[in-house]
């Protein structure tokens, strides 16, 4: 199919472009941009005046719920929620049900996920055997079934020899290693920040200690090895300063920051409002106002949406006892766009932080428009407002914060592969 998308605003953070131009897809790949190529006639026309034409999104971290947990989430739904939030690849974590620690599991995902009009999907492979920190995986044949690269989602290992053991083989063949810091025995039965109102509330609190402690091993693991590392959504000053400065030592780490940890802090939790029951915990405002910083400045590679839906049931309970999470595939956009605006950045920066730069960091060739690149392209009105509400989100999880805010940015168009995924003319 040919499609001709006119009028718009081109920005494309991968190439430092911003300009008015028109973009001609044509067998999936982005043929030209500006003038019309030789011999192009189109099939359809796309209207983008007054919009934005960018990259589709890359998101680092969304759970599709699928295998195991479709009573809180199919893959259709979140396949139709991404579409919606302009997200066109994103990166799934392991602790699905069963486990992504078989190639034939992982087969079987990335089969399901093939179908027209679904983001594609890059699933994180278990680094051990059940996510148990005890036995490693079969790396090697997890990533020839498609793994793009390897973690243990929320849970720990405790055992540090295991945890080198797994760094040395990922150097080793050259896998990404993607780690959440947090210290499990500091963490324990913790339900927010180890601050004023966790202690207010009388909430068990986690400290940020229980983040640079793990984050303090990682690093150390990764220098001794050589493995590169990714650190899944850092929530403190503190640990944002202990990356920057291994980092600095030459270890080679990126790390991501959910959306939520942008805009949210510990007050947030309010009147004990489940929504913002979240892992990592909401931590303090000078932590997020350093989260806010050190991704405007790349001190934080990308953002992502951290996405988990979580049905009513385990959300509409008591706040130590609601499972933690948020929606997150539809509000990438509008968040970052609210971050930039607030940060007086330009979209071309921002944008960024959610096409090429996670992009980079999971190895594909997306977030970009390119000319012979994929067709993966996102377009959004910036002066449009998207009321965050149960009725307007397309994902089976209804669960987020922001329930009843307005926001900018309404995504209008999401081409996948060069067909359309999705469209306001049909919402």
């Amino acid at each position: 199919m040919k499609i001709h998308i006119k009028n718009g605003r081109v920005i494309d953070p991968a190439n430092g472009i911003d300009r008015m131009a028109d973009v001609f897809v044509a067998r999936g790949h982005i043929v030209a941009i500006g003038a019309t190529p030789a011999g192009f006639e189109s099939n359809g026309a796309i209207d983008a005046s007054g919009c934005i034409v960018c990259p589709g999104l890359v998101d680092l971290s969304a759970r599709l719920r699928e295998p195991g947990y479709e009573y809180r989430a199919t893959l259709e739904s979140e396949m139709a929620a991404a579409a919606a939030g302009g997200v066109t690849s994103l990166a799934c974590p392991p602790d699905t049900d069963p486990l992504l620690d078989e190639p034939g599991l992982v087969e079987m995902l990335k089969h399901r996920a093939r179908q027209p009009g679904f983001a594609h999907v890059y699933p994180v492979g278990a680094l051990t055997q059940q996510l148990a920190g005890e036995r490693l995986t079969e790396m090697a044949e997890l990533a020839e079934a498609g793994c793009i690269a390897f973690g243990q989602a929320d849970r720990a290992i405790v055992d540090t020899q295991v945890l080198l053991r797994a760094m040395q083989y990922a150097a080793t063949f050259g896998f990404p290693i993607w780690m959440q810091a947090q210290d499990p025995f500091l963490a324990r039965d913790g339900v927010a920040h180890d601050g004023e109102v966790a202690a207010r509330l009388g909430l068990t609190g986690i400290p940020v200690a229980a983040e640079t402690v793990a984050l303090s091993t990682l690093l150390q693991l990764a220098r001794e090895t050589g493995a590169r590392i990714h650190i899944r959504r850092i929530s403190s000053a503190a640990g944002l300063e202990m990356l920057a400065a291994a980092r600095a030592s030459g270890i080679s780490a990126t790390c991501d920051v959910a959306a939520h940890h942008l805009h949210l802090c510990e007050h947030d939790i309010g009147n004990f409002n489940p929504h913002a029951r979240l892992e990592p915990p909401l931590r303090a405002q000078s932590d997020r106002d350093a989260l806010r910083r050190g991704l405007a400045d790349g001190t934080i590679d990308a953002l992502c949406s951290d996405h988990s839906p979580v049905d009513d049931d385990a959300k509409q309970i008591p706040f130590d006892e609601a499972e933690p999470g948020a929606t997150g595939l539809e509000l990438l956009l509008p968040l970052t766009l609210k971050w930039a605006a607030e940060m007086k950045l330009p979209l071309l920066q921002a944008l960024a932080r959610i096409t090429c730069d996670p992009a980079r960091i999971i190895g594909i060739e997306a977030g970009t428009l390119a000319v012979g690149a994929p067709a993966d392209i996102c377009v959004f009105d910036p002066q449009a407002n998207f009321r965050v509400s149960r009725e307007a989100l397309k994902s089976q999880g209804k669960n987020t914060p922001f329930l009843g805010l307005e926001l900018p940015g309404r995504v209008c168009y999401t081409l996948i592969d060069g067909n359309l995924a999705y469209s306001t003319a049909f919402v």
